[in-house]
């Protein structure tokens, strides 16, 4: 496993400075011998040896002055430079702004042939126009850069297909912001690391989903107690950034949010759930009729008996228990037939 070793590039203005300054004295190197080979030839006088070096010591020098020059870099703020010499790691530069390093150190971090094959079997199987694709195919295989952005970024998931607990088709997608924590496991350790998280976003949504039911299977304690996709949002959303935070260590990728953006039933049992879903939504609905039905029931046959202004036999009772139940929990308007004569 790589670690991140942090280094110090220095200030690139104190080198440009520099560089800037050998550049002015070797153009002026090559003017003076020029002029003196120019002066010694009108004169019929042989070349001085020292205008002859200065000759070649300037256009050698004004050759090799590209070389320190192409060790200039900018970081911005949330960038960070992986400093690679000929295949060693020296370090990481995360110091932003105007900066110089190693001349030699590369760029890029070249690209595998794994990497390749699986860019070009994706742009044959997308609808990009060839001129898209060539450009995709020659960034893929110019490698990942050795500047990292180590900002947060946000990886929005497709909607998958997948079964739950309970083995009933649904759809899901999450979204998952995360961050480059580790930038030697970054690009050491895995070959492509957005690829990677990728992948094991959509692999760790896949077994989250598959660990919890989608909804209460049955109206009892145990049932109830548990933890569906549904109705735990935030329980299932820390397994998911839990699950993810083991599976991207390898790469030194750090989670910072992981949630739930889509869950619905699958096309082809959503309907037969949605009617299930009705019939408890009208049984909980019946059952807190009846049971307030009762309860005035039970109120006013008590308080006709309490006053003693009515009194009813136990069938009498019965009958107009009947009758109240029947207007309370009715669906429609009940229409009363007054009777006129005697009860008996």
């Amino acid at each position: 496993m790589s670690v991140e070793k942090k280094i110090k590039a220095a200030s690139g203005w104190g080198v440009l400075i520099g560089v800037l300054v050998a550049f002015v004295i070797i153009i002026a190197a090559f003017v003076l011998s020029i002029i003196s080979i120019a002066t010694a030839d009108e004169a019929g006088l042989p070349i001085s040896p020292l205008a002859g070096w200065g000759l070649g010591l300037s256009i050698t020098a004004f050759c090799l002055i590209w070389i320190p020059v192409s060790g200039f870099f900018t970081l911005q703020p949330g960038q960070a430079r992986v400093c690679i010499l000929f295949g060693n790691y020296k370090g990481t530069v995360r110091d932003e702004g105007f900066r110089w390093a190693n001349p030699f150190y590369s760029r890029s971090m070249g690209g595998s042939s794994s990497s390749e094959e699986a860019t070009a079997e994706v742009l044959s199987k997308s609808g990009l126009s060839l001129g898209k694709q060539i450009s995709a195919a020659s960034k893929a295989a110019s490698g990942l850069s050795t500047k990292i952005s180590v900002r947060a970024r946000t990886l929005n998931g497709e909607i998958l297909k997948v079964n739950d607990k309970m083995g009933n088709p649904i759809e899901i997608a999450n979204v998952v912001v995360w961050h480059v924590a580790d930038t030697a496991k970054a690009l050491f350790d895995v070959d492509n690391y957005e690829q990677y998280v990728a992948t094991q976003a959509e692999t760790a949504l896949r077994h989250v989903a598959s660990i919890y039911a989608y909804d209460h299977a049955e109206d009892s304690s145990d049932s109830m107690d548990s933890i569906t996709l549904r109705s735990n949002i935030e329980e299932v959303s820390t397994a998911l950034k839990h699950e993810l935070t083991q599976r991207l260590a390898p790469a030194g990728v750090a989670v910072d949010d992981a949630r739930l953006t889509h869950l619905a039933y699958a096309p082809e049992i959503a309907q037969a759930m949605l009617r299930r879903q009705q019939a408890e939504a009208v049984i909980a609905a019946r059952k807190k009729i009846v049971e307030g039905a009762v309860t005035m029931v039970e109120m006013a046959v008590d308080e006709l008996g309490t006053h003693g202004k009515i009194e009813l036999d136990d069938e009498r009772k019965a009958q107009m228990a009947s009758n109240l139940m029947v207007v309370l929990c009715g669906e429609s308007e009940a229409h009363p037939i007054v009777n006129a004569g005697s009860l008996y």
